[in-house]
């Protein structure tokens, strides 16, 4: 089989059901699911509520303020970390603000322990901002509860249709690759890892599908966190540490300027040399899971979305941007401010 077919045959399956409990049958997937219930109870129930990074970024810088909403669970909450300088949500918007040099208002959303039946009423927590980019990390719970990714990648659909209809730019960034989770036992570690991948894959195409764009962040959670797992993994080796979220925000910022129209010059055109290009999205959806950082959205070739091997994707490896100190966000902006309301 080649890659291309395989990549379509993963993402058939995650789309459309197959590849679910009639595939592994019933009894393999009883045992998964009495695995999953035992990696839960090793890695502990989430109470500690991460400090929330909503609020003002970019103090001194002109506006109008560029709106961001945060939604997902604790991988985008922060889950782990006691400083809101070290939440996701604070370091890439302390990071749009520096590179795009403009005021940033960021709402965070994020509800830990979400799975992606839980995006619509983050939804409507979001929408009053009128966001002009958000920002989606979910699926790692979807996974550990055995949820099919049929089902799993049908709630991102309805959320990123609903999110580009009310006017924003949409940036997911896909399940990462849970095999190296270490609470996680075999079997469940290994399933964990194809079930984790064939759910990036069904999330790339759901999403593009209804216009927003990904970012793979399957092995930012893979090899690097293995090999330093006493660095990039929290107390609880599910979680990342503060070092872990630093290098998932680093891969994602990139993403969330060019949403914005704010990548540099250079990456207006695709570089063949760094690997970019233009592909069918089963074959790039593929591809995406095996290299972090790798964006794909939609794109027309000869004034057509889709080919005879469906939709054409751009396939991207944004430059990394110089990091910069995380602020901690400002609740209201101050007195005299341009501009002083989110929306």
């Amino acid at each position: 089989m080649t890659k291309a077919a395989a990549a379509r045959k993963l993402a058939a399956a995650a789309l459309y059901g197959g590849g679910g409990v009639s595939a592994l049958g019933a009894g393999i997937y009883g045992v998964l699911v009495a695995e999953a219930k035992l990696a839960r109870r090793t890695i502990g129930e989430a109470n500690d509520v991460p400090p929330n990074s909503t609020g003002w970024y970019g103090r001194g810088r002109p506006g109008p303020a560029i709106r961001i909403a945060l939604l997902g669970d604790s991988s985008a909450a922060g889950y782990g970390v006691e400083r809101v300088e070290e939440t996701p949500g604070a370091l890439i918007a302390s990071g749009v603000a520096r590179h795009a040099d403009r005021r940033v208002y960021l709402k965070e959303v994020c509800v830990v322990g979400a799975r992606s039946s839980d995006l619509a009423a983050q939804i409507d927590r979001a929408l009053p901002i009128e966001p002009e980019v958000v920002l989606i990390m979910i699926g790692g719970n979807d996974v550990t509860h055995t949820v099919l990714p049929s089902q799993s990648v049908r709630y991102l659909s309805e959320a990123v249709r609903r999110l580009t209809a009310a006017g924003a730019k949409v940036v997911v960034g896909t399940c990462p690759d849970l095999g190296t989770i270490q609470p996680i036992a075999p079997p469940l570690r290994q399933v964990a890892r194809t079930w984790s991948r064939r759910l990036a894959a069904a999330q790339t195409i759901a999403t593009i599908e209804e216009g927003g764009r990904t970012v793979s962040l399957g092995s930012v959670l893979g090899p690097e966190f293995a090999a330093a797992p006493g660095v990039l993994f929290g107390p609880d080796r599910f979680h990342p540490s503060a070092a872990g979220y630093r290098a998932c925000a680093n891969v994602l910022l990139p993403s969330v300027l060019a949403a914005l129209d704010e990548a540099p010059v250079e990456e207006i055109t695709l570089e063949a040399y760094r690997g970019e290009g233009v592909l069918p999205i089963s074959r790039a959806a593929v591809q995406a899971v095996n290299e972090p950082g790798t964006e794909l959205g939609g794109t027309e070739v000869a004034g057509r979305r889709a080919g005879v091997r469906g939709l054409w994707v751009e396939l991207r490896h944004r430059r990394r941007r110089p990091q910069v100190a995380a602020e901690a966000p400002d609740e209201h902006e101050a007195v005299g401010s341009v501009d002083q309301s989110p929306k």
